[in-house]
């Protein structure tokens, strides 16, 4: 690549990603006492960690030029129609929700609903989307969304383990999508979980000790439909669990999970509107019967009330634990896709259930159709129960149908040489299945008797409703929130309600510690909707993906420069998916070399939740190794872990900078004493937003490190999910990376997700934040935050003690700042700080972690000096309000901190109590005046929601005063 800002030492992107200008950078710098920004990050960041070369990265490129470079990618992805299937599908995203949701940055940049309270929107849609699943499923509880199909699948195999909690094997459905099975085993054999392959349809195998449960998929890829209830009956008389890999579309007409008894269902919501996006981000789905409830992994979104009574949403108990037992943990939570959720609840909100019926009711009878001409050229479907995929047998000529229907602009699936499957979906036209009906007469009939005649009007008409086998018995969608918004007018005022209902990047700095809420630029999201990215199936011949490999080649080799490693797998689709591949990495090095023993991963007691988690599921054992009063890890008590478990020590896994905000000086003696005693090294990639252009962690003695492109590289949060993060490895890892779990694709391993690139679809954001900042605009980015995090930590000091600091003084790219003795002095705490703030218009610090009774400020790179101050100013404030409850000018139970934060109908009800005036209340600086967030509700009783799990919609009932 070349530009015109190669001689540009500040590019004009750079200088709109960076906030602060020239003279806010010499402010700031003034205010800490530094003469420039290399005076400042010398001091900072430890000459013994700091790299020795510059970023070896194509010169910066300007942003018509970065569309233009993707531009040329995307010419080289050929766009056909696809009839694969295999779990992927064409959908038509409605316009009101692409437009609103997809590409609206009220929605992509949000962040995990955490804080309830500014948060209602995307956690009632959410629970839309739990309504549609439970509904659709007929099963009671269901999450708020998982990573993929592939991984909902092993998902469901752990949690059926976990109930059962006896020792025994899993039969798992030979008729699975090859993806499923992959994940599947592969988790299955990290965690030592046995597991059986087996075809259901001659009944259930004869296995060895306790049967602990069964995976069926209901419409299996080979097409056929199943009657779930023989097998759901079987299996629970041999007192196992039975898990439904199922279709939401389908299950508008066909026999629901839970009409039959099944345990669990799972699958994938990516045809309700969802872009094929190149095998990923997809909303996948779990529910579960009554009992399994606090057993599902991920997050689920409940109802409770506020201090008023009035009904509030947010994360329930099964969220919030997994951080709290660590390696016991349901999942490494960072396990959703909150956006494309929102997608698909909003695709059946908007289509309604006589709309989704009637959806599924013409892509059975397509299938149905496609069956019936087949017959006319002298073939015929090989199953006579389908849904929408026609499986027909051509000995020897599957790769002509292929061809023939490739030439026609079609896609089409070959499992083997003698097999060809055709799959509709709602973009399916009678045009289409003409084509199809051709390329079978022309590469099977000996003559090419062309019996469809070409005019599709003629033969091929619009097909007409089928009855379908195993039809459902029971009702779906009934709450009025699928009937409300028929018109357009109605879905895009009910999508902009829901929006200004939250906080997000949009409208305020999410000052969130460990986030990196970071600006996700315009000119990065919009090619993720350009069709040569965003509808090319995961399956498409490697022809017609040959813009993506070649995108996703060269983010690989810059994410390789960026960290020092020698080879990056884009696969993991979460961050937390990829610490469990380096983990995977480390566990296959160790077995490969005979080292079979080797079971403890170390883990600092300050590690993130994922940590401990991801290390179980990887089948290792967690050992904590403490921390120092410093904030850094405890030398003596690793030595004292390595002594105690040398021989069996596989890993450690720290976080550098740690998870105290501080660049540790002796991160390189940790390695070193992991080394020696044979183990490796796993370096978390969270705050890698510290390190780009002045660190690189395999420089620091790392292995290992995932990274998280939804942080560091500009990927937005999406209110929790889409992440990418993928997985580094230095060269004696690299043959131990994920496979590919295409058909016919490289790497013996299992892969950790289901395509070959994990979501592909949000990949092109993060190539274009590398190309346009260039190694010099992204070493800037770092300093600068690094400047950002001291700023504000010098601003606040007084008034909030910073809890850890590095060398000079200084933090990292974070800060800590501790409340404990205000609130042993005052019992104000943290939580009602972050409350407060709310009420000033900004999303909270990171609560109570890594250190209970604090909070974690980053401001990153990315605001500017006004948004700074404003933050500043709004925590200086609340400081003076704490002052006040000290001087018991009011009492904390009935200050503006504890019933913070404040509704408008709260201050304008006609009685006011309180001992603070209302102004106080709403408008606490005068800024706020002119611009002024309301919160919906006032503070959400979290008690109670764990105590009375809700996990559907409400009637509306409940929403009257």
């Amino acid at each position: 690549m070349t530009s015109s800002n190669a001689d540009d030492s500040a590019p004009a992107f750079v200088d709109r990603h960076v906030g602060p200008r020239a003279s806010d950078v010499a402010h700031m710098l003034a205010t800490l006492g530094y003469d420039d920004l290399d005076a400042l990050v010398g001091t900072a960041v430890p000459a013994a960690i700091r790299s020795s070369r510059p970023l070896d990265l194509p010169p910066a490129l300007s942003e018509d030029e970065v569309l233009a470079a993707l531009k040329e990618r995307a010419a080289a992805n050929l766009v056909r129609t696809t009839m694969i299937g295999q779990g992927y599908y064409g959908t038509a995203t409605p316009g009101v929700i692409r437009r609103n949701v997809l590409e609206s940055p009220a929605w992509y940049t949000s962040y995990t609903p955490y804080q309830a309270e500014i948060s209602q929107g995307r956690l009632e849609a959410l629970l839309t989307f739990q309504t549609v699943v439970e509904d659709l499923t007929a099963l009671p509880v269901a999450n708020a969304s998982l990573l993929d199909e592939a991984t909902a699948v092993a998902e469901a195999v752990a949690l059926m383990r976990r109930a059962s909690k006896v020792e025994g094997t899993v039969v798992l459905d030979a008729n699975l999508f090859g993806q499923s099975l992959a994940v599947a085993q592969g988790r299955a054999e990290a965690i030592g979980q046995t597991v059986v392959v087996a075809d259901l349809d001659g009944g259930l195998p004869a296995v060895d000790g306790p049967l602990v449960g069964v995976v069926v998929q209901q419409c299996g890829a080979d097409g056929r439909l199943v009657d779930l209830a023989p097998v759901v009956a079987a299996a629970h008389e041999r007192g196992a669990l039975v898990t439904v890999a199922t279709d939401l579309l389908a299950l508008t007409l066909v026999q629901a999970p839970g009409e039959v008894g099944a345990d669990v269902a799972v699958g994938s919501a990516q045809r309700f509107g969802v872009p094929l996006f190149g095998g990923g981000p997809h909303a996948a789905f779990m529910a579960v019967r009554a009992g399994l409830e606090r057993t599902l992994p991920g997050r689920l979104v409940g109802v409770s009330v506020d201090v008023d009574g009035t009904p509030g949403y947010r994360l329930a108990l099964a969220t919030r634990e997994q951080h709290i037992r660590r390696e016991k943990a349901t999942s490494n939570i960072c396990t959703a896709q909150a956006l494309l959720a929102v997608v698909a609840a909003m695709y059946a909100v908007y289509h309604g259930p006589a709309g989704l019926r009637a959806i599924a009711e013409r892509v059975h009878a397509s299938a149905c159709l496609l069956a019936d001409l087949l017959v006319t050229v002298g073939l015929g479907a090989e199953h006579t129960q389908f849904f929408d995929t026609v499986r027909v047998a051509v000995p020897g000529r599957a790769n002509a149908v292929v061809v023939a229907a490739a030439h026609r602009g079609i896609d089409l699936w070959a499992p083997d040489g003698d097999h060809v499957q055709v799959t509709c979906d709602e973009l399916t036209t009678p045009e289409h299945l003409r084509l199809v009906v051709e390329a079978f007469d022309e590469a099977v009939s000996p003559v090419g008797t062309q019996a469809v005649i070409a005019t599709p009007a003629v033969v091929v008409d619009s097909p007409q409703v089928r009855p379908v086998a195993y039809p459902r018995s029971t009702g779906y969608l009934t709450h009025p929130v699928f009937h409300a918004h028929r018109s357009e007018t109605g879905m895009l005022r009910y999508l902009r309600a829901l929006s200004d209902k939250d906080l997000a990047l949009d409208r305020t700095m999410i000052p969130l510690g460990s986030c990196t809420m970071k600006l996700n630029a315009t000119v990065e999201m919009e090619p993720i909707s350009w069709p040569q990215f965003a509808d090319v199936h995961p399956y498409a011949p490697a022809s017609s993906q040959a813009g993506t490999a070649r995108l996703a080649g060269e983010l690989e080799t810059w994410l390789a420069e960026i960290t020092g490693y020698h080879a990056v797998s884009l696969q993991p689709n979460a961050g937390s998916q990829g610490e469990f591949a380096g983990l995977l990495a480390i566990r296959r090095y160790h077995r490969a070399r005979g080292d079979e023993a080797r079971d403890v991963c170390l883990i600092p007691a300050s590690a993130h939740g994922t940590n401990a988690a991801s290390a179980a599921l990887a089948g290792l054992r967690v050992v904590v190794v403490a921390t120092a009063p410093d904030g850094s890890i405890d030398l003596d008590d690793l030595r004292a872990r390595i002594a105690e478990h040398g021989p069996r020590v596989a890993a450690i896994m720290i976080t550098y900078p740690s998870t105290h905000g501080v660049y540790e000086e002796g991160v390189r003696t940790v390695a070193e004493l992991v080394h020696a005693a044979g183990g490796q090294v796993y370096i978390d990639g969270a705050n890698l937003n510290a390190l780009v252009g002045l660190a690189r962690p395999a420089e620091l003695g790392g292995d290992v490190s995932h990274l998280n492109l939804h942080k560091t590289f500009a990927i937005p949060h999406g209110g929790g999910g889409p992440g990418v993060g993928p997985v580094a490895v230095a060269e004696h890892l690299a043959p131990y990376l994920p496979g590919d779990p295409t058909p016919g694709g490289q790497g013996g391993n299992a892969p950790v997700s289901g395509a070959r690139w994990g979501s592909a679809g949000v990949l092109p954001i993060s190539w274009a934040y590398v190309a346009a900042m260039g190694g010099p605009g992204l070493t800037r980015a770092t300093s600068v935050a690094v400047l950002a995090a001291n700023y504000v930590a010098a601003r606040l000091r007084d008034a909030y003690p910073v809890l850890y600091t590095g060398p000079g003084g200084l933090v990292a790219h974070e800060c800590i700042l501790d409340l404990r003795e205000i609130t042993h002095d005052t019992g104000v705490t943290a939580e009602d700080v972050t409350k407060r703030l709310a009420d000033y218009g900004f999303h909270a610090p990171t609560l109570a972690f890594p250190v209970p009774g604090t909070l974690m400020v980053e401001p990153t790179e990315s605001e500017d000096l006004a948004e700074l101050d404003r933050f500043v100013e709004a925590m200086l404030a609340i400081r003076a309000e704490i002052d006040q409850v000290a001087a018991g000018t009011w009492p904390v139970a009935d200050s503006p901190l504890r019933n913070a934060p404040h509704t408008a109908a709260s201050v304008t009800a006609d009685e006011w109590t309180h001992p603070y005036p209302r102004s106080l209340a709403a408008f606490p600086v005068a800024s706020l005046r002119a611009a002024k967030y309301w919160p919906p509700v006032r503070r959400i009783d979290g008690a109670r929601g764990d105590r009375q799990l809700v996990c559907s919609c409400p009637p509306v009932e409940a929403f009257a005063e």
